[in-house]
């Protein structure tokens, strides 16, 4: 594989995307994706294409490594269990305030956003940070448009609530902005999970199919960052595939195993 090192390797020094953090099936998935849409045999041959592509194909390759599955209210028993939380969370404090750790091209936070509002929280008190290690899914994050596909149908996505049509507006291209007022409660940044300084004060972390796509080796620092970000009774979640280390799990308790949302209860 020492091709498909050479690869990673001048994906890492010349586009600044952390490849040594990925688990490398994942990689190879996702480079082996690009490869076959470029009909391209071999990784020498796709090493010389991104060496000499004029970083169009970089650019497409680094979308690719970086953003994750994703859309609106994905895995609809955790949206529902989380609008209690948030309802909880609302008569226990006056702010609330939220953090979407990698959140792709914006659709968690929004979603989280939407759900706030459905659930009659007020606006003015609800806070929401987003953020990512791409700068160009926060980018895409930011406007705030998205298109249904053959195989994702924002329409039906949206379901879950009881008017969407609050929430967003059709684009006249087949396409959904989400609106302003919704937008106004998210705010966008980059952050790496694996090398930046934790946050404070957080009523609520969502970290949701991250770990999945990581190194072993790199797991335990993300739940760290994220477990030292949330207050004493701030909740976590993860993905229903995600389970919390043994060096971070003492600092929670399970609020609702199934899905995976768990209370901070201590700050050691």
């Amino acid at each position: 594989m020492t091709e498909f090192q050479d690869v990673l390797d001048f994906v890492e020094r010349e586009t600044g995307f952390a490849t040594s953090y990925y688990d490398e099936s994942y990689l190879d998935r996702r480079v082996s994706a690009r490869m076959r849409r470029r009909g391209v045999d071999d990784y020498a041959d796709y090493l010389e294409l991104l060496r000499t592509d004029d970083a169009e194909e970089r650019s497409e390759l680094l979308d690719t490594l970086s953003v994750n599955v994703t859309q609106f209210f994905r895995d609809e028993k955790v949206w529902g269990a989380l609008e209690d939380v948030l309802l909880d969370t609302a008569d226990e404090v006056r702010s609330v305030d939220i953090w979407s750790a990698a959140c792709a091209d914006g659709r968690e936070p929004y979603s989280i956003a939407m759900l706030a509002l459905d659930a009659g929280l007020d606006p003015r008190n609800v806070d929401i940070l987003a953020t990512d290690i791409d700068e160009d899914a926060l980018s895409r994050a930011r406007a705030g448009r998205y298109e249904s596909t053959r195989t994702a149908d924002i329409s039906e996505q949206l379901d879950f609530l009881d008017d969407p049509s609050q929430y967003v507006d059709h684009d006249g291209d087949g396409g959904f902005v989400v609106a302003d007022h919704v937008k106004d409660l998210v705010t966008f940044e980059r952050h790496d999970l694996i090398t930046d300084d934790p946050k404070s004060g957080f009523d609520l972390v969502a970290c949701r199919n991250v770990c999945i796509y990581i190194d072993k080796q790199y797991k335990l620092p993300i739940l760290d960052t994220v477990s030292q970000s949330l207050r004493e009774g701030g909740h976590l979640v993860l993905g229903q595939t995600e389970t919390l280390p043994g060096d971070v799990k003492e600092r929670f308790e399970a609020a609702d195993p199934r899905i995976r949302i768990y209370r901070r209860v201590s700050d050691d």
